[in-house]
């Protein structure tokens, strides 16, 4: 459970501390080959509540709680929080990186949660933090998180500065089902062992306004799938780009229990935090226009 302290300042961004005292990922001498890293996981919702992160009276939610231990074993330590406060806090610049599974406008006093919203000023800082080198990986719904203004099915010339940094942006989904991952780049961490193709069940998103410089790593396979949201050329599921100084990855896989539990899922995000947190390198060469060539095609 968070432990909160809050200093006596007159500034608020400079006197709240929201840490708790971090769970050691790994013991000194445990012989780690990867720097130790520290990863804000930011699960805030200002639009629907995924259950995976819905804490349900207990202190962490099912996502947070396998995120936290999957971060222990790769000496990586994990503060899970749903308080925008911490983006404003003293406390903010201790990360290395950050993992979003998020909703709606964060600067809104409106959530699911009951949790206080992340400040105007906060969300530059933490988009300057991003440009200026830190990691960034978003899982499903982080691409549902301060959209676009515009029509929701339509590319929007100018994306949200969010959405510009993450490189891609929800637009609806349909009915749960099992599709293909076509695994496009199989020498990205994490997607070494995926083969060429697997199946999963999920709740697929459709996505649009993909970022020119995304490397693709898994593509929605769209042919066969029910639902107009998918009667679509394949799109990207799946990618790494660089954005100015940092790094970022996304994945749609995240909704469902069962995903969060998955080796395969497992696999993939740690080696994108890897990545993203730079204890690794790959190479992300653009390869949107080589691999998915229509995925700005929306019907």
């Amino acid at each position: 459970m968070e432990r909160r302290t809050f200093l006596k300042s007159t500034g608020a961004a400079a006197g709240l501390s929201l840490l708790p005292t971090f769970a050691r990922a790994a013991d000194d001498d445990a012989g780690q080959s990867l720097a130790r890293k520290r990863l804000l996981m930011f699960t805030r919702s200002a639009g629907f509540q995924h259950s995976v992160i819905n804490r349900k009276d207990v202190p962490l939610g099912h996502a947070e709680r396998i995120l936290t231990e999957l971060g222990r074993g790769a000496n990586i330590e994990v503060l899970a929080t749903k308080d925008g406060r911490i983006f404003d806090s003293a406390d903010f610049d201790q990360f290395d990186g950050y993992f979003f599974y998020t909703t709606g406008d964060l600067t809104r006093d409106n959530s699911a949660d009951k949790s206080p919203p992340m400040s105007a000023a906060g969300k530059e800082r933490f988009l300057k933090a991003v440009a200026g080198g830190k990691g960034l990986v978003g899982s499903h719904c982080a691409s549902d998180t301060f959209h676009s203004q515009g029509p929701a099915r339509e590319n929007q010339a100018t994306p949200d500065p969010y959405i510009a940094t993450l490189g891609g942006e929800f637009i609806s989904h349909g009915a749960q089902q099992r599709a293909k991952q076509l695994v496009a780049d199989a020498k990205f961490p994490g997607a070494e062992k995926l083969g060429d193709v697997f199946e999963v069940e999920e709740e697929w998103y459709a996505l649009k306004n993909f970022a020119p410089n995304l490397h693709v790593v898994l593509v929605m396979e769209t042919a066969g799938m029910d639902g107009g949201d998918y009667q679509r050329p394949p799109f990207p599921c799946t990618w790494a780009r660089q954005h100015e100084q940092g790094r970022v990855f996304y994945t749609s896989l995240g909704h469902r229990e069962d995903v969060w539990t998955n080796e395969k899922f497992h696999a993939l995000v740690l080696g994108g935090l890897n990545w993203a947190l730079g204890r690794v390198d790959a190479d992300v060469t653009p390869n949107l226009n080589q691999v998915t060539p229509e995925a700005s095609k929306l019907s």
